[in-house]
């Protein structure tokens, strides 16, 4: 039975890799269907990577092979034959009716839904918020943060500004102080925020190694540390080394601010004043006696302390080694999903503009899209039915197509003004639709050629103006006065006048002495 084993696994391994390819082939215009795809083909990747292992396995146990190779070759060729078959009609007749899977179906993508259950729960992996993989859903994660010390009481952020600011761990996005970073809440925050981001990863993008890049995340960490390049805990790393290094003089504790006095126990806000307060005669009390308390207590004692001075720093940078370590991993996942983050600002700012029935007739549009595509049969079958769904789009108003390639909402439409056509005569009678569409035009390429083709040059002044009659008066208007100003500069500094006694001045100067009557 062991080259029946090692057979069936090259079987299954050559109809794996037969289903791979043809999902990949696969071009599903729906967001939906495409998530379904990877996460299949990601489902056969894994169980072909185990059929792999499976088949090394059996071609290293070399005994077994030669073991059942001598049992065919030797004595009856048939006797072990019948021996196998014998035991595969016991098994049936011990397990009656049980269902055989056919293996030609199973990992084939056909109208009756073959391999459709690869895929796993596609829709119970996203929020409604996420829309599959679409939008971050950073909602609890964003209360979590204003609960935080050093945010809670100050000014509230709202959930669009959050959007902006929730990887930006330094000022002055960052509000919060090193010390209030070494809380356990600020820890479980950004362990909470480092856990959804990569989870959100591994659900929208299944075919990528996470493991790999997140192992390159921490290399690149480890090399910023040791250099103490880690932005935001520069200063702490400056600080804890140079606590570790010196064994006399001022010693950073209390508040972390400030320079602490180890013989009288006392912080000092500023230097200049712990320099003064070494003279005070109650320091060098003190101090004294610290002298001859170490003188008493040994040497021994001095090195217990000194150990345990240098444990508490150690543990103290290990503790913002963590910190720093999810700050960083918190970075750099969410530079690797931009589009997702962006796409997220402009869900917030449009749902903002929405009324509650709106959020609801579109949450109710999604989720029976959502039941029209989960009865096609996942991924869809082999006559591929999106082209049909494009051709039967009814579209009466004509209204422009979104971003799934159907009609926006009439709603939408209405709000941005698409039904209002502005021509501009300018950019040769093109119509725009829309109060939008029609100001951004006079940025746009269009707009600025046709005005340089008129000799107009400075085409910023001239928002709002749409006929070439119009542009060219002002223009001409702009030349004479901009003429006439340099006119008038000119004659005033050029033009000069002679009086009697050939004194040469001005022409001002020379009326008003004349209205005066002093020539």
């Amino acid at each position: 039975m062991v080259y029946e084993e090692l057979r069936a696994a090259h079987e299954d391994l050559e109809r794996l890799e037969s289903g791979v390819a043809d999902r990949i082939l696969e071009d599903s215009k729906h967001p939906r269907r495409r998530l379904v795809r990877d996460h299949e083909i990601a489902t056969l990747l894994d169980r072909l990577h185990t059929q792999s292992q499976r088949a090394l396995s059996i071609y290293n146990e070399q005994d077994a092979l030669m073991h059942e190779v001598q049992a065919i070759s030797t004595g009856e060729p048939l006797e072990e034959f019948y021996k196998q078959l014998a035991g595969v009609k016991e098994y049936h007749k011990r397990y009656p009716g049980q269902p055989v899977e056919n293996p030609e179906r199973m990992y084939r993508i056909d109208a009756q839904g073959g391999g459709s259950n690869l895929a796993g729960d596609v829709d119970g992996m996203f929020t409604g918020e996420e829309s599959f993989g679409r939008f971050f859903d950073l909602t609890m994660l964003h209360e979590e943060y204003l609960n935080l010390p050093g945010v809670k009481g100050k000014r509230k952020l709202t959930y669009l500004q959050y959007l902006d600011i929730f990887d930006k761990f330094t000022p002055p996005q960052c509000a919060i102080t090193s010390k209030e970073k070494m809380t356990e809440e600020y820890f479980s925050y950004t362990g909470s925020l480092a856990q959804y981001l990569e989870s959100f990863m591994r659900r929208t993008k299944p075919l990528e190694d996470l493991d790999r890049l997140l192992k390159t995340f921490d290399q690149e960490f480890d090399i910023l540390w040791a250099q103490n390049k880690v932005p935001g805990w520069e200063a702490q790393a400056a600080q804890t080394s140079g606590g570790a290094s010196t064994s006399k003089g001022p010693v950073t504790e209390g508040t972390g601010d400030g320079v602490w006095c180890a013989d009288c126990a006392k912080e000092f806000k500023n230097d200049n004043v712990y320099k003064a307060h070494l003279t005070g005669k109650k320091h060098i009390k003190n101090a004294e006696a610290g002298q001859h308390k170490a003188l008493d207590t040994g040497v021994e004692g001095s090195m217990t302390n000194d150990a345990g001075a240098a444990g508490a720093i150690s543990v103290q940078r290990l503790k913002e080694r963590a910190v720093a370590e999810r700050e960083h991993r918190i970075r750099k996942l969410s530079s690797t999903m931009k589009t997702q983050r962006e796409d997220t600002r402009v869900n917030v700012e449009r749902k903002a503009g929405m009324t509650d029935r709106e959020r609801q007739q579109e949450l109710a549009a999604l989720y029976a899209e959502d039941a029209e595509m989960g009865g096609m049969g996942g991924a869809g079958g082999e006559d591929d039915s999106d082209d049909d769904d494009d051709s039967k789009i009814d579209n009466p108003l004509k209204l422009p197509l979104g971003w799934d390639g159907k009609p926006i909402p009439f709603w939408l439409y209405k709000l941005h003004g698409l039904g209002v056509e502005f021509p501009c005569e300018i950019c040769g009678n093109f119509v725009y639709m829309g109060r939008r569409n029609f100001e951004k035009h006079f940025s746009e390429a269009r707009h600025v050629y046709g005005l340089k083709c008129l000799g107009i040059t400075q085409t910023s002044l001239f928002r709002e103006i749409t006929r070439i009659e119009e542009a060219e008066r002002l223009w001409e208007k702009m030349q004479r006065d901009k003429a006439a100003q340099e006119e008038r500069k000119g004659g005033t500094a050029m033009e000069e006048m002679e009086d009697t006694r050939g004194n040469v001045m001005p022409r001002k100067v020379w009326n008003d002495l004349a209205k005066a009557g002093a020539l």
